[in-house]
């Protein structure tokens, strides 16, 4: 193997800022930062997310993100900065290295979800979707 997950981890970490759940506590009001929430579906209805979060499942980041795709989604088009996290820190991570070469000012949160759940920051619920 070429290039494992820890050295595509440590690559990313290299060139991504990373936030604390405590430094972005305090920025869950503010209008210039939009949290995204990698996670799989089941894993937000199972656990809930960051008020407020946007919901950008991994697999679909790259066509969320770019303006030609027909895929696109306008709210990666907003002058903000994305924060994404997932229930650990290593899938937003390397999320946010994509989005910052695809041209968005991206963080990733360290610890993730597991990480702001267990320290007792704000959850919402997301509804189970039936079907």
């Amino acid at each position: 193997m070429a290039k494992g997950y820890k050295d595509m981890l440590a690559e990313a970490d290299a060139l991504v800022q990373s936030v604390t759940g405590d430094e972005m506590a305090a920025r869950l009001d503010d209008d210039g930062v939009v949290f995204v929430d990698i996670r799989d579906p089941r894993e937000l209805e199972r656990e809930g997310l960051i008020p407020g979060a946007f919901h950008a499942p991994r697999g679909m980041l790259e066509f969320w993100i770019d303006p030609e795709s027909p895929y696109h989604k306008p709210r990666f088009a907003e002058p903000k900065t994305f924060v994404f996290y997932c229930a650990s820190g290593w899938r937003s991570l390397l999320a946010a290295r994509l989005a910052q070469e695809m041209g968005i000012e991206a963080r990733s949160m360290l610890g993730g979800f597991g990480e702001w759940k267990k320290t007792g920051k704000p959850v919402a619920a997301r509804e189970k979707h039936s079907g």
